[in-house]
């Protein structure tokens, strides 16, 4: 009976560095441990930090010209001329058929919102702008919440909970520690609110590609998932219901993208990519 292939792996004659014996060991107890290709290089982490410095930019843009009145329309083209103009690719433009630079969700939109003319901004509205950013190769993601003019209590509270729930699981992504602790941390704190987690979408691995492993689940608990070891990059990026954490595809969606709250409840999302080091994690796109 053959064993089961191991992720971790030294070279034949290859002494084991400090980093090889604890994953080696979580190894061992059978959890769940990254490919050696998980960890970037210097080269590379340096290669999506100038990407993230780019995907930054542009929702400095966005904040900057967001307001009532404007169309999502709008907020696509500052995405992709600030994108551009600075070298980079919006790495969503026509990914597996998504027709836009950058993702616009509003209210009860939870993610992957198409940016359209007929959708025009209010006062009251939450909104969510999620880009990535493709340069020399490298990718960086990101989200925030906007408040356009004056809106609920209620709102401003999903808003900030939301921004708390990235805030706690970054917190407890630790080197060493393992994905289900930022879940367990991020469930716990949306939880004293009453709110759901959505559990359908997940934060990621990002860097080489737009998604790689490990997924990253906003819900769970400590100690399960994959193994996060010092040169990891991976998003955190908690979709916060005011109500239930099930969600439906729109389906006046002709492209099949945009996710909506089961009970149509606002949603709100802020998304970083993080590198993983020796003492905890480096944002790296805001």
């Amino acid at each position: 009976m053959f064993g089961k292939k191991k992720r971790w792996h030294l070279q034949p004659g290859q002494a084991p560095t400090e980093m090889d014996e604890k994953v080696m060991y979580w190894e061992g107890k059978g959890k769940l441990v990254p490919t050696r290709d998980l960890i970037k290089t210097p080269e590379q982490i340096e290669g999506i930090r100038k990407s993230g410095v780019v995907n930054t930019g542009v929702l400095d843009e966005v904040a900057r010209k967001i307001h009532a009145g404007m169309d999502t329309l709008e907020i696509d083209r500052i995405c992709y001329d600030y994108c551009v103009g600075h070298g980079g690719t919006p790495a969503c433009l026509n990914y597996e058929g998504f027709p836009k630079s950058v993702c616009v969700s509003i209210n009860e939109v939870v993610c992957h919102g198409i940016p359209k003319k007929t959708d025009v901004l209010k006062d009251g509205d939450i909104v969510n702008v999620d880009f990535t950013t493709i340069l020399d190769g490298y990718y960086a993601d990101a989200s925030r919440m906007f408040i356009i003019g004056k809106t609920t209590p209620e709102k401003e509270q999903l808003v900030r909970v939301a921004k708390e729930c990235l805030e706690v699981g970054a917190e407890a992504a630790k080197p060493y520690g393992f994905v289900g602790d930022i879940g367990h941390a991020i469930q716990k704190h949306a939880d004293r609110y009453h709110y759901g987690i959505v559990r359908d979408l997940c934060g990621h691995g990002v860097g080489l590609q737009f998604h790689e492993e490990p997924e990253v689940l906003h819900f769970g608990h400590k100690g399960t998932g994959m193994l996060l070891v010092p040169g990891m990059v991976f998003t955190i990026e908690p979709m916060v219901n005011m109500g239930t954490w099930k969600v439906f595809i729109d389906a006046d969606d002709e492209f099949g993208w945009e996710v909506i709250t089961g009970d149509e409840l606002p949603s709100a999302q802020w998304e970083h990519t993080f590198l993983m080091t020796e003492h905890g994690v480096e944002i790296l796109s805001y």
